[in-house]
């Protein structure tokens, strides 16, 4: 009963009649787990071992719009074909004790690097909850390094809610050093990252290779910036990348329309993070991403942080990706930011 505090408040806050019935689906032959609003699609927890980590694959909207990028696991025309490591929604990091978490390939990709990959693993479904409005599923996986010993472990509550014109997903890891401490290298690869679809870009002229209507990837001269709209907009009024890249905010939302629906796209911070407010790592061409460990980047050497957990000890982190149908002020979304932190208070 303590859930439905924080939901009635969330479904007076967005205006909803109703909850929706929020089924999760355990399907262990395809290494994943699916997530039902209502009995439609919304998105997947996915663990397949041709990937180097879990992924949220793919987000829909309300409506059942896909505005994350298809490419790798599929072809989709007009989609650019860069940064193969970049799958829908996921969380690693670049530098964990001089491996790269971030940048591993999956399979079927190569890249060159100095630098070894490392991969997390998936290792157990500890509870799947259904329910009305909000439902839970709690996982864990290992960050392994390149030499096979596992570095962290983490732990995951997954906590999907669901209303009108609305979809959440909150992500609360707990990372725990094994036997060293695990140093997060300042990098500006990280951590809770959604890579989208071409309409949620920032409309660009520099020359790139696309997938064309074969599925073949093109290399293309001039861009075609037809329905290209996406704009970025942090809690400090910062807009687009060149505005929000390497800054600090509480919250960062992406803005645009996708397949002629406006759509907007939040990941909130929360104050308890020891990391508070982090960093974004936002780009022009579809990466989103909320970067608590990069402060030597961001900073351009002014700070160096290389965040420690030491052996045997945990951190957790809390994060919040917001998906609303329909446009949403600086004000609706400060309100939505407030919710999440009445949320994570019950």
């Amino acid at each position: 009963m303590k859930a439905a505090l924080p939901l009635l408040a969330l479904l007076a806050a967005v205006g909803a009649v109703r909850a929706e019935q929020i089924k999760l689906v355990e399907q262990a032959d395809k290494q994943q787990v699916d997530v039902l609003v209502d009995g439609q699609p919304f998105t997947s927890y996915v663990f397949w071992n041709d990937q180097k980590k879990p992924l949220l694959s793919p987000l829909r909207t309300s409506t059942g719009k896909i505005f994350t990028r298809g490419f790798p696991l599929e072809k989709v025309a007009g989609e650019r074909t860069d940064h193969p490591h970049h799958i829908s929604s996921w969380f690693n990091y670049g530098n964990v004790n001089g491996t790269d978490f971030w940048n591993s390939p999956p399979e079927g990709f190569s890249r060159d690097s100095k630098v070894p990959y490392g991969r997390v693993k998936h290792t157990g479904i500890k509870s799947v909850r259904s329910g009305e409005g909000v439902a839970t599923l709690q996982v864990s996986a290992d960050w392994i390094m390149a030499d096979g010993s596992t570095v962290l472990k983490q732990d995951e509550q997954l906590v999907f809610r669901a209303a009108k014109d609305l979809r959440i997903i909150d992500r609360i890891v707990t990372l725990t050093a094994q036997d060293k401490p695990a140093v997060f290298h300042d990098s500006k690869e990280g951590v809770i990252a959604i890579r989208v679809t071409r309409s949620l870009e920032e409309p660009s002229t520099k020359p790139e290779i696309f997938t064309d209507g074969s599925g073949k990837p093109t290399a293309v001269a001039k861009l075609d910036n037809t329905g290209v709209n996406g704009v970025y907009l942090s809690s400090e009024g910062k807009v687009g990348e060149k505005g929000g890249w390497s800054t600090r905010a509480k919250w960062m939302t992406l803005s645009g329309a996708v397949l002629g629906e406006d759509v907007c796209i939040g990941i909130f911070d929360h104050p308890k993070n020891s990391t508070f407010p982090t960093y974004w790592h936002n780009r022009g061409y579809g990466l989103f991403a909320a970067n608590p460990f990069g402060a030597k980047e961001f900073t351009k050497g002014k700070t160096t942080l290389n965040f420690t957990i030491q052996p045997g000890k945990s951190e957790t982190f809390r994060f919040r990706i917001l998906i609303h149908t329909g446009k949403l002020t600086a004000e609706q979304t400060e309100a939505q930011y407030q919710q999440w932190l009445k949320d994570q208070a019950e």
